[in-house]
């Protein structure tokens, strides 16, 4: 092949976790590469392989959900400075690369490290107001222990006895990794040490003299991202709250995808070894952010999907995949941290699982009800998690259901042509007038027509939130009909509509005011992948509302990152909810997290849920003999069938 023809050659790149992908020039650098596809690097140092701030990390195998092949030989080998900057910074180039040193010589899959990005995922997973009595698992002591005597009792013994005797604490067991320290503490400080107690049957931490640090860390492993709040176990005040992109997201956006690629070889431990990675980074990251050292966490509360669970556990979740989609285990657990791999944190921390429920139900839903409580609200509560997999609770009374929704990553603005996560930049809110646009991006207030002369917002994509608003628009201004098809005449009312046949799209923002210097646009297919994952939970709704023989409930409580930002009157509209009284529907934040921070304050409340998970009736969606039905009327703009009459009273129909 002549050198001119190589060099007209075009490479699919495809960068994660934003899912932005595209055909780049042969021998383009992944900088350069990156930012075509609208994937911003940071780069201090303007590519001269010295700020070392631009580092991705290739991803090498088959992925036959992107259709593509990532080999080492289709990245340019390190040359003499990326080496020289390896070797004195540490940097392991078999696992990460610099992007401005690397050319781009085949098809290839690149994660982007958040850390990496010159704008920084906003993540919306905040830490709640709680009122919580403080019940910790693990509790500080400090004790006496006499000095050891001539054939006398051996170190351990003594430091047992003085528990019980001036604690009350008997029958005392020692993690065995302190004996071979347990001598060197005690003569420190002539036998007066400070032991850390879980639940009132171990000692697993021994520090000389008086301490009184005590941390633990509550964990929210979502589909897509982490969440995690350190607390002070001594007054429950959050101290920080880290957030981070889960990396399992290179191997698979949604569940489906994951459990697939772990009959991969290699696929199951690569994604164990990413989220124990993840959790590490999480850990230390929360422990500088709060000027603690990471070994102060002693106990920590993990809670995610069952997929997350198993993964997470080192467990393969195929079976999960599968009916009677059967869970290796679904009691809560208790570990210690160095068996899960867990190693930024002390050595005998503690680390508790809530428990699961059925399918794809799991710790996550588990948390989610002992934050809110559902069941003992008056009349009837829909609680929705709404995020790659959609988890649902039904409650009246002592009834409590459970379900789960496949709803994909459309609402995290994958599969959407110009979708993305809510970083700066990304349009969130959008509205239509007389046939024209108005927008806000994440990260400025002011909508795009307030701005002064010569200004503009600048936009990368749109999000989640910005997706479900313009879907919403343009039914409401009959734009669209209620299959989700641009009218005939909608090219003709308004000019950021072309219709090409019987397909179309809108024009969100022009390619001189956008960020990447291409068109940001709504299409056919992005509403189309909206209706599917509106459906697949309005549906999951509609069959535990059959379960519990009802028709309409009485409040709405939208959970998680996602459900937290979208305006309720345009979940409404397009019907992602069924109908309720606006001014009784409500975001409450990242729950799970709550749920999991409950957990760590409170030890009598990990008892509590053990006992409220047997009470849940938990419903199959896919085994339902109506999900069918329901989804395809759920497909339609907001529904087929069931009314909506608080949208009827608010009007504004076309």
């Amino acid at each position: 092949m002549s050198e001119a023809s190589t060099n007209h050659r075009r490479h699919q790149l495809i960068l994660m976790p934003s899912g932005r992908r595209g055909d780049v020039a042969h021998a383009d650098t992944l900088l350069d590469a990156a930012r075509q596809l609208g994937v911003e690097l940071e780069s201090i140092c303007g590519g001269r392989q010295t700020c070392g701030k631009c580092l991705v990390a290739p991803e090498f195998g088959q992925f036959p959900k992107h259709h593509i092949t990532s080999a080492p030989e289709h990245l340019s080998p390190p040359d003499a400075d990326e080496q020289i900057y390896a070797e004195k910074h540490g940097l392991d180039l078999s696992r990460e690369r610099l992007a401005c040193a690397v050319h781009l010589l085949g098809d290839a899959l690149l994660h982007i490290p958040e850390s990496s990005l010159a704008r920084k995922q906003v993540v919306r997973k905040e830490a709640g107001d709680l009122a919580i009595d403080l019940k910790p698992a693990v509790q500080m002591v400090y004790v006496a222990v006499p000095p050891a005597e001539l054939g006398g009792r051996g170190d351990w013994p003594r430091l047992k006895a003085a528990l019980a005797e001036q604690w009350n604490l008997p029958d005392l067991t020692i993690d065995p990794h302190l004996l071979p320290h347990i001598q060197t503490t005690l003569r420190e400080t002539n036998g007066a040490v400070t032991a850390t107690i879980w639940h009132n049957r171990e000692v697993i931490r021994l520090e000389p003299g008086y301490a009184e640090s005590l941390y633990g860390l509550a964990i929210d492993i979502g589909s897509t991202t982490l969440a995690g709040h350190l607390c002070d176990l001594r007054t429950g005040a959050v101290i920080a709250t880290e957030t981070m992109m889960n990396p399992q997201v290179r191997y698979g956006e949604d569940l489906i995808s994951r459990i697939s690629y772990a009959t991969e070889p290699q696929g199951m431990s690569r994604m164990h070894h990413a989220i124990v990675r993840a959790i590490n980074d999480l850990s230390k990251n929360a422990a500088e952010a709060a000027g603690i050292a990471p070994h102060e966490i002693t106990d920590m509360v993990l809670v995610g999907n069952t997929v997350m669970h198993h993964l997470m556990l080192g467990i393969n979740p195929v079976e999960i995949g599968h009916l009677p989609f059967a869970l290796a285990t679904d009691d809560a657990l208790d570990l210690q941290a160095r068996d899960l791999g867990f190693k930024t944190i002390h050595e005998g921390a503690r680390v508790h699982l809530l428990p699961c429920v059925a399918g794809y139900v799991g710790a996550d839903n588990v948390a989610v009800l002992l934050a809110e409580y559902p069941h003992l609200d008056e009349g009837i509560t829909l609680v929705v998690d709404i995020g790659t997999n959609a988890e649902i609770l039904l409650c009246q009374g002592e009834r409590i259901l459970s379900a789960s929704s496949p709803t994909g990553p459309a609402f995290e603005g994958a599969q959407i042509t110009h979708g993305q996560r809510a970083a700066a930049g990304a349009i969130e809110r959008v509205r239509i007038v007389d046939g024209g646009v108005r927008y806000k991006v994440v990260g400025d207030a002011r909508w795009n027509d307030e701005l002064n002369e010569g200004e503009s917002l600048r936009p990368t994509g749109i999000c989640g939130s910005g997706i479900i608003e313009i879907v919403a628009e343009l039914f409401t201004a009959g734009l669209i009909s209620g299959h989700g098809k641009f009218v005939e005449d909608a090219a003709d009312r308004s000019d950021r509509i072309r219709l090409h046949g019987r397909l179309g799209e809108f024009v969100l923002a022009a390619a001189d005011e956008s960020a990447t210097g291409s068109e940001i646009v709504i299409t056919q297919k992005d509403i189309r992948a909206i209706q599917l994952a509106k459906a697949a939970l309005y549906s999951g709704v509609r069959l535990l509302m059959d379960h519990l023989g009802i028709q309409a409930v009485d409040r709405i409580r939208l959970a998680g990152a996602f459900g937290s930002y979208i305006d309720p009157l345009y979940a409404m509209r397009i019907g992602l909810i069924p109908d309720c009284a606006l001014d009784r529907v409500t975001a409450v934040g990242n729950a799970a997290g709550d749920g999991a921070r409950i957990a760590l304050l409170n030890v009598d409340q990990r008892q509590m849920i053990q006992d409220l998970v047997r009470r849940v009736e938990y419903v199959e969606t896919a085994a339902e003999s109506n999900f069918q039905e329901y989804f395809v009327d759920a497909l339609l703009l907001p529904h087929a069938v069931d009314a909506f009459p608080h949208l009827d009273q608010i009007g504004g129909w076309e």
